[in-house]
Parts: C-alpha cells; structure tokens; sequence
C-alpha cells in the first residue's frame, strides 16, 4: 500500500447521490457537500522496501504526524508469505511530506515474540488532529493478532516513546477486536473509534477512557456498512473534531473495483450517531496509476 498527500477544496463537483436526508442537523451539511481531493504528488511517497527487508512484500496502514517541523510516517510492513507474515513498524521523514525517506535502522518497533503483528499504530492527539504529549511521551497504540496462529484473534495494545524512534514493551491487551483504532483526548478524557473486527462484517464501535488504558465501549456499534459502494466492511477510521463537529473519513472495500478501496466521508455532533456524505466515495483508485 502506498500513501500520498491530497489537498481538499470545497468547489462543486457532480454528485454521485441524491443530497443529504432532511433529518440530518444543519450544523453538520457542510461537511456533507461534495469534496475534491487531488494528489499532490506524481508517484507513491513511499514505495515497498528492497528485497530482503522487513518491508519488501506488505506496506500498509500509515500514521502521519508533524514533529519538530518533519513529517514522521509510522507504517505496517512484513515479508515472507501472507499465511506467516509478522508485520514490524517501520518509520519514515520527510522536509516536504511529499519525498521520504526511511529510518536508518528500521523497524524501529516489533512486538517481540516472532508471532504478533504491530498493526495500524496510532498517536495520542488533540481534537484537531495534532500530537500530544503525556509526561514528555508519546503514546502510541496498536492492533496485534497472529497471522499464523489461524484465530484472526485481533487486541489493542499500547507503547510510549520519547522520540518517536525508540519505544517502549507493548502493554498487556487492552481490549479485544480492536482493528485500526483513532483515539483523541479532550478535557472530558480519551475518546475512540475503532473497527470491530469480531464478526464476518466489520463495524466501528466508540469507546471513552480516564487513563487510555481501561475502555467503556458504547453498547451499540456506531457506524455500519450501508452504502451501495461500501462491499461488507468498513476500517480506518480517522477521526476530527472541527469547530464543535465530528468528522470522520474511512475506508471501505469498493463495490465497483474489486480488491481496492476508497475513502468516504460522515459526519457527527456527538461522535456516535453519524450521518454520511451522500457524495461519497470522495477518492477512489485512479486507473491511471497501476500501484492505486
């Protein structure tokens, strides 16, 4: 899986649905109008790691943060053979955002039992999306399961690093069927989204923390797939709060395309009932570009 970077405009576009449902408040159709993304660069921004590296077959799930005035890219990456792949975090700089490179050495975290995968890693961050620091660290979690192991078991884990290189053991699980989780901190404590991977179709479910380590999750999944264009399951989401509103942008398999994914776009007043942009998906793979 590759990365780059878009830029979001607000002008026009034809939309794909019908406009949003009355119901939906009125504080929220702002965020429910098309969206225009365009790429920002000509090729991938980080690309599959030379053969014999830790990165050489599966690149995926980047998390992006701003630090120092330098683009830090924490990644997923394996080798070998799906059935045995043990995924390590890798991580990657760049001046621009645009042109990477990797960290010398790299992984710079595994899990440390040749069998747990780190998968999806996610900072500790403010509402608006800018990293936070606890106690001079950084708190990252992780989803982990074993590939080989045949459960398709899934557990959040935790890690904390003072520089965002050198990290701590992982913490004992946290919660189970947790996949992909975006987690934000406010004066009311630590919020949540993250994919239940626990059942044949995949949800997001919401939960809220006093300390980021023991989880209250909402009793009822908070979004599903619907969509006509979402196939089965839904992952990523990445979540905002912008001026008093949630945003949230996911990934969802795309009926149209088999095996590729596109990003689509909801919207919430309380982070729990969520109202989709009827426009989406706003990116889809560019059938120009052979690696999307």
């Amino acid at each position: 899986m590759t990365i780059t970077l878009c830029v979001l405009s607000c002008a026009p576009t034809r939309a794909q649905n019908q406009g949003a449902p009355q119901e939906v408040p009125q504080q929220l159709r702002k965020w429910l109008q098309p969206q225009e993304w365009n790429r920002d660069t000509d090729g991938p921004v980080l690309r599959l790691g030379h053969a014999g590296e830790f990165d050489d077959t599966h690149l995926f799930a980047p998390c992006v943060a701003v630090l120092d005035d330098v683009y830090h890219l924490w990644y997923s990456g394996s080798t070998g053979t799906v059935a045995n792949r043990v995924f390590e975090m890798g991580l990657a700089t760049s001046e621009d955002g645009r042109t990477f490179s990797r960290h010398s050495p790299n992984p710079v975290y595994r899990f440390g039992d040749q069998q747990h995968s780190v998968l999806t890693p996610t900072l500790l961050r403010r509402n608006d999306g800018t990293p936070l620091r606890e106690n001079g660290k950084f708190r990252m979690w992780f989803s982990s399961t074993h590939f080989s192991g045949g459960t398709g078991h899934h557990a959040l884990y935790e890690t904390r690093s003072v520089d965002g290189v050198d990290w701590e053991q992982p913490s004992e699980p946290l919660l189970e069927h947790v996949y992909s989780p975006t987690i934000l901190k406010d004066n009311a404590g630590y919020h949540m989204w993250y994919t239940d991977v626990s059942g044949a179709t995949w949800v997001f479910r919401y939960a809220v923390s006093s300390d980021g380590r023991t989880w209250r999750v909402h009793p009822d999944p908070v979004f599903r797939p619907k969509a006509i264009w979402e196939k089965s399951r839904i992952f990523y989401p990445t979540v905002l709060k912008l001026n008093d509103i949630f945003v949230m942008w996911y990934g969802s398999y795309w009926s149209k395309r088999p095996n590729t994914t596109a990003i689509g776009v909801a919207a919430s007043v309380d982070g729990i009932r969520w109202f989709r942009n009827p426009h989406s998906p706003v990116l889809t793979p560019d059938p120009e570009r052979p690696w999307e």
